[in-house]
């Protein structure tokens, strides 16, 4: 009886492991992951983006030719159309490394480019050093972001720079409004003033900030000249 209960035991084993599943384990291929992770950067928000480049070369057109209020209005769609690019981005899951390179990249030319443009017209609140400083404090943070970035290390933009932008984009239609008066009012003149100094020293206090904060950031990395 012994013998025969070991065997029906043995039986109940073996068919008992027979019936369990098998785990399943599915292979993908790396061609598979890879499609699946790119995203194309024919999307809305790199199409605002374009569209946005477009307004910018329009304004700069626009200035030289004294068409100031069309020049303005251009303006002032182009800088507060902003937000849109990135908030649809983000919100749909189309980000791609293009839109982050290519987005600041245009805000960079509304501004510069709208600095210089103003800088060569007769009776201009902005002068020639100014637009210096706007350029110059761009292309260093702009330097200093690549290299940290490129390190691995977070430097995204802090609320002083993007205050920074608003008091530029203020300084620039203050100064459209102000060039199509022959003789501008009192008030207009002193708010065109305030607005184009505090941009412009706001620009130079925020530069000297990343510049501070990029040097901290690059006192924690190794040398890497001869020793």
């Amino acid at each position: 009886m012994s013998g025969q209960a070991c065997s029906v035991a043995l039986s109940q084993q073996k068919s008992t492991n027979s019936a369990s599943p098998k785990p399943v384990t599915l292979q993908t291929s790396p061609e598979s992951v890879s499609r699946v992770e790119k995203r194309s950067i024919y999307n809305v928000p790199n199409a605002l983006t374009s569209v946005r480049f477009a307004l910018a070369i329009a304004v700069m057109t626009l200035i030289p030719l004294g068409q100031y209020l069309a020049a303005n209005i251009v303006f002032v769609v182009a800088a507060s159309t902003d937000w849109m690019d990135g908030y649809w981005a983000r919100k749909y899951g189309q980000v791609t490394k293009f839109g982050r390179i290519f987005d600041p990249f245009v805000d960079k030319i509304i501004i510069c480019g709208s600095f210089i443009a103003l800088v060569g017209v007769a009776g201009t609140p902005v002068m020639s050093w100014m637009a210096t400083l706007v350029v110059g404090r761009e292309l260093l943070v702009t330097s200093l972001r690549g290299m940290i970035e490129g390190s691995g290390k977070d430097f995204s933009a802090s609320w002083l720079g993007k205050w920074k932008m608003v008091l530029q984009c203020a300084a620039v239609v203050a100064s459209l409004l102000f060039l199509e008066y022959q003789t501008p009012p009192t008030w207009l003149n002193v708010t065109t003033q305030a607005l184009v100094w505090s941009s412009i020293l706001l620009t130079v206090y925020s530069g000297y900030d990343y510049t501070v904060a990029a040097a901290k950031l690059m006192q924690d990395d190794p040398d890497d000249g001869p020793e």
